[in-house]
């Protein structure tokens, strides 16, 4: 996106606030959507709302905006309590998955629409008499300017005269931003913006909307439920599930350290391979009977956590091993997802993650036929308890690393 440039209406100088959203609770009829949801957005963050269909994110979006009421807590925006403003006042703009452009008007039209209502009288703003009425000229000309300069910026100038029909899907996605950006909020709200392009022009506009984001300095609260626009464009994550935040984090934290199995087995694609096991008297954790080279407490049945990539396959000695059987391959180009049955658990499957030419060398060593070793350190392992809790845990490298744990 280009750089906005030109007074009177400097894009690039937008204001940011903190946002507070404190214990919100909301039901519908015997429902309760939003069981108590607390989260602190940092002044210029971008907070990532991400969880599955269902679970509260857009509902705490639209009521962040004002558009619908909350049956608990409070929403402060820079310290200052909201609840009791209407939408307009709360100095926010929101972007909706729909884009809700005005079909009738004009791309110019649909940007300068919150300008209009907000600096022209209600007599100016008529479509026929308006240009008429007197002491309007120059807010029609600020209007005109900030008009100019937002399209210049996501590169529409050429279809201010086009109506909604006659775009595309990216280009109807650029006039939505930018009619959210000619207010020049403190915060942005995006409520799953990418996600009617397709998946070509979803990875440009994630990194359009980064630069924005980076452009403007502005708050960002963006509602999705797809875990890489999650991790690409985040400073921040929040996973929701079932109206209740379960971890912050920034990206790479909240991948590489979950704090519960809901939490690792919807961030990471492939989805984390899971497997049964048990830690004894002595806080040794075994699958199926074998040692792992982690200790851990409490001892009892737990969750054994892999990621794809750290699996090694036939890779000589290793602390976790497990035997499986190779079921199909996933050709990725440089990448191949095996899909393979462990012998450990008849009812459990896993992915693993290897270059081309692993793959390669395992079938001309005749291996992709006979039993397979899956391996793994136990620094990449991850523990969860029977309630899905993780649960910390350390390489067996003797009795006072133990008693640490």
């Amino acid at each position: 996106m280009k750089p906005a440039d030109g007074p009177p209406h400097q894009l690039g100088l937008t204001m940011t606030a903190t946002v507070s959203i404190s214990a919100i609770e909301k039901r519908f009829g015997a429902t309760q959507t939003l069981k108590g949801v607390s989260v602190d957005v940092a002044a210029g963050e971008f907070l990532t709302l991400v969880g599955p269909s269902g679970c509260g994110k857009s509902t705490l979006l639209r009521i962040l905006a004002g558009l619908i009421p909350q049956d608990g807590g409070t929403i402060h925006i820079d310290g200052a309590p909201v609840d009791h403003l209407a939408p307009k006042d709360r100095d926010v703009s929101m972007v909706f998955q729909s884009y809700a452009l005005y079909p009738h008007m004009t791309v110019r039209e649909n940007i300068s629409t919150p300008l209009r209502v907000q600096k022209l009288h209600r007599s100016a703003r008529m479509p026929v008499i308006g240009r008429f009425v007197p002491g309007q000229a120059t807010a029609r000309a600020e209007i005109a300017s900030a008009v100019e300069a937002v399209a210049r910026q996501v590169e529409i100038e050429s279809l201010l005269s086009r109506r909604p029909a006659q775009l595309s899907g990216g280009q109807r996605q650029r006039v939505a931003l930018a009619r959210a950006m000619v207010r020049q909020p403190r915060v942005f709200l995006m409520d799953e913006p990418l996600s009617n392009l397709d998946a070509r022009l979803r990875v440009h506009m994630r990194g359009e909307l980064s630069e924005l984001h980076r452009q403007l300095g502005a708050t960002f609260v963006y509602v999705t439920h797809d875990q890489v626009e999650a991790m690409t464009m985040s400073t921040r994550v929040a996973l929701m599930m079932e109206g209740e935040i379960i971890q912050v984090a920034p990206p790479q934290e909240i991948y590489a350290n979950p704090a519960d199995i809901r939490v690792a087995r919807f961030i990471g694609s492939p989805e984390i391979n899971l497997f049964a096991a048990e830690a004894d008297d002595q806080g040794q954790v075994s699958v199926a009977g074998r040692p792992t080279g982690l200790r851990t407490k409490p001892k009892g049945p737990l969750t054994i956590g892999l990621r794809p990539e750290v699996i090694a396959v036939n890779g000589g000695p290793s602390d976790i091993a497990i035997p499986a059987r190779l079921n199909r391959m996933e050709r990725l180009g440089h990448d191949v997802l095996l899909h393979v049955r462990p012998e450990v658990d008849a009812d459990t499957s896993a992915i693993v993650r290897v270059s081309a030419a692993e793959v390669e060398a395992l079938r001309m060593r005749g291996h992709l036929e006979e039993r397979l070793t899956l391996g793994a350190p136990a620094a990449s392992a991850l523990l969860f308890a029977a309630d899905g809790k993780r649960l910390p845990s350390r390489a067996a490298q003797g009795v006072q690393a133990a008693e640490r744990v």
